[in-house]
Protein backbone atom coordinates (compact mmCIF):
# COMPACT_ATOMS: atom_id res chain seq x y z
CA UNK A 1 0.00 0.00 0.00
CA UNK A 2 1.28 3.48 -0.87
CA UNK A 3 -0.31 6.75 0.27
CA UNK A 4 1.56 9.93 -0.50
CA UNK A 5 4.91 9.58 1.27
CA UNK A 6 4.02 6.42 3.19
CA UNK A 7 4.60 2.87 1.91
CA UNK A 8 3.37 -0.15 3.86
CA UNK A 9 4.43 -3.70 2.97
CA UNK A 10 2.69 -6.82 4.27
CA UNK A 11 5.21 -9.63 4.47
CA UNK A 12 8.42 -11.00 5.95
CA UNK A 13 11.00 -8.24 6.39
CA UNK A 14 13.75 -10.59 5.16
CA UNK A 15 11.92 -10.74 1.84
CA UNK A 16 10.45 -7.25 1.66
CA UNK A 17 13.74 -5.46 2.43
CA UNK A 18 15.17 -6.87 -0.80
CA UNK A 19 12.38 -5.03 -2.63
CA UNK A 20 13.34 -1.65 -1.16
CA UNK A 21 17.09 -1.98 -1.66
CA UNK A 22 17.03 0.94 -4.11
CA UNK A 23 15.16 3.29 -1.74
CA UNK A 24 18.25 4.68 0.03
CA UNK A 25 17.04 4.71 3.63
CA UNK A 26 18.13 7.65 5.79
CA UNK A 27 17.15 6.11 9.12
CA UNK A 28 15.71 2.93 10.62
CA UNK A 29 13.77 3.04 13.88
CA UNK A 30 12.43 -0.27 15.12
CA UNK A 31 11.85 -2.56 18.08
CA UNK A 32 12.20 -6.22 17.05
CA UNK A 33 10.19 -8.98 18.78
CA UNK A 34 13.11 -9.92 21.01
CA UNK A 35 13.47 -13.21 22.88
CA UNK A 36 9.90 -14.30 22.09
CA UNK A 37 8.51 -12.22 24.96
CA UNK A 38 5.31 -11.93 22.92
CA UNK A 39 3.71 -14.76 20.94
CA UNK A 40 2.33 -12.56 18.11
CA UNK A 41 -0.42 -15.11 17.35
CA UNK A 42 2.17 -17.91 17.59
CA UNK A 43 3.42 -17.22 14.07
CA UNK A 44 6.85 -15.83 14.84
CA UNK A 45 9.82 -17.76 16.17
CA UNK A 46 12.45 -15.18 16.92
CA UNK A 47 16.14 -16.06 16.89
CA UNK A 48 19.52 -15.58 15.24
CA UNK A 49 18.15 -17.01 12.01
CA UNK A 50 16.02 -13.85 11.77
CA UNK A 51 17.96 -11.04 13.42
CA UNK A 52 21.34 -11.82 11.83
CA UNK A 53 20.15 -11.64 8.18
CA UNK A 54 17.94 -8.69 9.14
CA UNK A 55 20.96 -6.73 10.39
CA UNK A 56 22.89 -7.66 7.24
CA UNK A 57 20.06 -6.39 5.05
CA UNK A 58 19.81 -3.19 7.07
CA UNK A 59 23.44 -2.47 6.28
CA UNK A 60 22.68 -2.81 2.58
CA UNK A 61 19.56 -0.61 2.51
CA UNK A 62 20.76 2.20 4.82
CA UNK A 63 22.63 4.96 3.00
CA UNK A 64 26.07 6.16 4.00
CA UNK A 65 25.67 8.37 7.05
CA UNK A 66 22.35 6.73 7.93
CA UNK A 67 21.36 5.65 11.42
CA UNK A 68 19.63 2.59 12.87
CA UNK A 69 17.91 2.91 16.27
CA UNK A 70 17.36 -0.60 17.64
CA UNK A 71 15.13 -0.67 20.75
CA UNK A 72 15.57 -4.01 22.48
CA UNK A 73 15.69 -5.82 25.81
CA UNK A 74 16.40 -9.28 27.20
CA UNK A 75 14.21 -11.98 28.62
CA UNK A 76 15.10 -13.83 31.82
CA UNK A 77 15.15 -17.58 31.19
CA UNK A 78 16.05 -20.16 33.82
CA UNK A 79 17.17 -17.42 36.17
CA UNK A 80 19.54 -15.71 33.71
CA UNK A 81 19.10 -12.79 31.34
CA UNK A 82 19.68 -13.94 27.78
CA UNK A 83 22.12 -11.20 26.76
CA UNK A 84 20.67 -11.31 23.24
CA UNK A 85 20.69 -7.51 23.04
CA UNK A 86 24.48 -7.46 23.45
CA UNK A 87 24.92 -10.19 20.85
CA UNK A 88 22.89 -8.13 18.41
CA UNK A 89 24.86 -4.96 19.14
CA UNK A 90 28.14 -6.77 18.51
CA UNK A 91 26.78 -8.25 15.29
CA UNK A 92 25.83 -4.77 14.06
CA UNK A 93 29.49 -3.84 14.53
CA UNK A 94 30.62 -7.03 12.84
CA UNK A 95 28.68 -6.27 9.64
CA UNK A 96 30.11 -2.73 9.47
CA UNK A 97 27.98 -0.39 11.58
CA UNK A 98 29.45 1.93 14.19
CA UNK A 99 27.93 1.74 17.67
CA UNK A 100 27.31 5.47 17.85
CA UNK A 101 25.50 5.56 21.20
CA UNK A 102 24.16 3.13 23.79
CA UNK A 103 21.03 4.74 25.16
CA UNK A 104 18.49 3.69 27.79
CA UNK A 105 14.72 3.90 27.56
CA UNK A 106 13.62 4.10 31.19
CA UNK A 107 10.03 2.99 31.59
CA UNK A 108 7.73 4.40 34.23
CA UNK A 109 6.66 1.04 35.63
CA UNK A 110 7.69 -2.59 36.08
CA UNK A 111 5.36 -5.15 34.48
CA UNK A 112 7.29 -8.19 35.72
CA UNK A 113 8.59 -7.61 39.28
CA UNK A 114 10.96 -10.25 40.64
CA UNK A 115 11.63 -11.27 44.22
CA UNK A 116 15.38 -11.83 43.96
CA UNK A 117 16.59 -8.96 41.74
CA UNK A 118 15.97 -5.23 41.40
CA UNK A 119 12.91 -4.39 39.33
CA UNK A 120 13.75 -4.21 35.63
CA UNK A 121 12.25 -1.12 33.97
CA UNK A 122 14.40 -0.25 30.98
CA UNK A 123 15.28 -1.26 27.45
CA UNK A 124 18.38 -0.53 25.40
CA UNK A 125 18.19 1.93 22.53
CA UNK A 126 21.29 1.14 20.47
CA UNK A 127 22.10 3.86 17.95
CA UNK A 128 24.15 2.50 15.06
CA UNK A 129 25.52 4.56 12.20
CA UNK A 130 26.91 3.69 8.79
CA UNK A 131 30.09 5.74 9.12
CA UNK A 132 29.56 9.13 10.79
CA UNK A 133 25.90 10.17 11.12
CA UNK A 134 24.93 12.72 8.49
CA UNK A 135 22.23 14.23 10.71
CA UNK A 136 22.49 15.03 14.42
CA UNK A 137 19.90 17.38 15.87
CA UNK A 138 20.42 17.10 19.60
CA UNK A 139 17.36 17.91 21.71
CA UNK A 140 18.13 20.49 24.39
CA UNK A 141 15.38 20.25 27.00
CA UNK A 142 17.40 19.38 30.11
CA UNK A 143 17.11 22.19 32.63
CA UNK A 144 20.50 23.45 33.83
CA UNK A 145 20.58 23.85 37.59
CA UNK A 146 23.30 26.49 37.18
CA UNK A 147 21.53 28.54 34.52
CA UNK A 148 22.72 32.12 34.48
CA UNK A 149 26.36 33.09 34.77
CA UNK A 150 28.90 30.30 35.23
CA UNK A 151 30.86 32.44 37.70
CA UNK A 152 28.32 31.36 40.32
CA UNK A 153 29.04 27.66 39.84
CA UNK A 154 30.94 26.04 42.72
CA UNK A 155 34.29 24.35 41.97
CA UNK A 156 34.00 25.14 38.29
CA UNK A 157 37.16 24.90 36.23
CA UNK A 158 39.43 22.97 33.86
CA UNK A 159 42.92 21.76 34.71
CA UNK A 160 45.45 23.18 32.21
CA UNK A 161 48.63 21.56 30.90
CA UNK A 162 50.77 23.54 33.36
CA UNK A 163 48.65 22.39 36.29
CA UNK A 164 46.74 25.64 36.73
CA UNK A 165 42.95 25.83 36.70
CA UNK A 166 41.07 27.97 34.21
CA UNK A 167 37.68 28.90 35.57
CA UNK A 168 34.77 27.79 33.42
CA UNK A 169 33.07 31.08 34.12
CA UNK A 170 35.24 32.67 31.39
CA UNK A 171 36.22 31.62 27.90
CA UNK A 172 39.81 31.57 26.61
CA UNK A 173 39.72 35.34 26.13
CA UNK A 174 38.58 35.93 29.70
CA UNK A 175 35.05 36.89 28.71
CA UNK A 176 32.40 35.83 31.17
CA UNK A 177 30.39 32.90 29.79
CA UNK A 178 26.69 32.50 30.45
CA UNK A 179 25.24 29.06 31.12
CA UNK A 180 22.17 28.33 29.02
CA UNK A 181 18.84 27.63 30.69
CA UNK A 182 18.59 24.26 28.93
CA UNK A 183 21.29 21.84 27.82
CA UNK A 184 21.44 18.74 25.63
CA UNK A 185 19.56 15.89 27.32
CA UNK A 186 21.37 12.84 28.69
CA UNK A 187 21.19 9.49 26.90
CA UNK A 188 18.80 7.99 29.45
CA UNK A 189 15.26 8.89 28.40
CA UNK A 190 12.40 8.50 30.86
CA UNK A 191 9.25 8.64 28.76
CA UNK A 192 5.76 7.67 29.99
CA UNK A 193 3.78 5.44 27.66
CA UNK A 194 0.43 7.23 27.56
CA UNK A 195 -0.57 7.23 23.87
CA UNK A 196 -3.36 5.04 22.54
CA UNK A 197 -1.11 2.75 20.47
CA UNK A 198 -0.70 0.57 23.58
CA UNK A 199 -4.13 -0.90 22.99
CA UNK A 200 -3.39 -1.74 19.36
CA UNK A 201 -0.32 -3.97 19.76
CA UNK A 202 1.15 -6.06 22.62
CA UNK A 203 4.60 -4.45 22.50
CA UNK A 204 4.75 -0.80 21.47
CA UNK A 205 7.09 2.03 22.39
CA UNK A 206 5.83 5.57 23.16
CA UNK A 207 5.11 7.88 20.26
CA UNK A 208 7.25 10.56 21.89
CA UNK A 209 10.22 8.19 21.98
CA UNK A 210 9.85 7.59 18.25
CA UNK A 211 9.45 11.29 17.45
CA UNK A 212 12.44 12.33 19.54
CA UNK A 213 14.72 9.79 17.86
CA UNK A 214 13.49 10.78 14.40
CA UNK A 215 14.13 14.45 15.18
CA UNK A 216 17.57 13.61 16.58
CA UNK A 217 18.93 11.50 13.71
CA UNK A 218 17.16 12.72 10.56
CA UNK A 219 15.90 15.84 8.77
CA UNK A 220 12.54 16.79 7.31
CA UNK A 221 11.88 14.96 4.06
CA UNK A 222 14.18 12.05 4.96
CA UNK A 223 13.09 8.45 4.41
CA UNK A 224 12.55 6.41 7.60
CA UNK A 225 11.99 2.65 7.73
CA UNK A 226 10.59 0.26 10.35
CA UNK A 227 11.00 -3.41 9.30
CA UNK A 228 8.96 -4.56 12.33
CA UNK A 229 6.21 -1.97 11.93
CA UNK A 230 3.57 -3.34 14.32
CA UNK A 231 0.82 -0.74 14.78
CA UNK A 232 2.89 1.87 12.86
CA UNK A 233 4.06 4.08 15.75
CA UNK A 234 7.19 4.97 13.77
CA UNK A 235 5.05 5.86 10.76
CA UNK A 236 2.81 8.12 12.85
CA UNK A 237 5.92 9.82 14.23
CA UNK A 238 7.07 10.39 10.64
CA UNK A 239 3.74 12.04 9.80
CA UNK A 240 4.12 14.31 12.82
CA UNK A 241 7.66 15.33 11.89
CA UNK A 242 7.34 15.64 8.09
CA UNK A 243 9.36 12.56 7.15
CA UNK A 244 8.67 9.88 4.55
CA UNK A 245 8.07 6.33 5.78
CA UNK A 246 8.39 2.69 4.74
CA UNK A 247 6.93 0.08 7.08
CA UNK A 248 7.01 -3.72 6.91
CA UNK A 249 4.79 -6.01 8.98
CA UNK A 250 4.40 -9.78 8.77
CA UNK A 251 1.28 -10.15 10.92
CA UNK A 252 -1.88 -9.39 8.93
CA UNK A 253 -3.75 -8.25 12.05
CA UNK A 254 -1.23 -5.51 12.82
CA UNK A 255 -0.72 -4.62 9.17
CA UNK A 256 -4.45 -3.91 8.87
CA UNK A 257 -4.31 -1.69 11.97
CA UNK A 258 -1.32 0.19 10.58
CA UNK A 259 -2.98 0.66 7.20
CA UNK A 260 -6.14 1.99 8.81
CA UNK A 261 -4.23 4.47 11.00
CA UNK A 262 -2.27 5.85 8.07
CA UNK A 263 -5.31 6.02 5.78
CA UNK A 264 -7.46 7.82 8.35
CA UNK A 265 -4.76 10.26 9.38
CA UNK A 266 -3.94 11.09 5.75
CA UNK A 267 -7.60 11.47 4.76
CA UNK A 268 -8.53 13.65 7.71
CA UNK A 269 -5.30 15.62 7.74
CA UNK A 270 -4.97 14.95 11.45
CA UNK A 271 -1.97 14.25 13.63
CA UNK A 272 -2.25 11.05 15.66
CA UNK A 273 -1.43 11.10 19.36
Amino acid sequence: MEINNYELYHGDCLVEMDKIADKSIDMVLTSPPYDNLRTYNNSLEWGEHIWKPCIEKLYRVVKDGGVVVWVVGDATINGSETGTSFKQALYFKEVGFNLHDTMIYEKTGCPYPDKNRYYQNFEFMFVFSKNAPKSTNMISDRENIYSGYAVNRPQSGNRQIDGSIRQKSCDKKGVERKVKDFGVRYNIWRIPHVDKSRSLHPATFPLKLAQDHIISWSNEGDLICDPFMGSVTTGVACMNTNRRFIGIEKEKQYFDIAQKRIEEATKQGTIWK
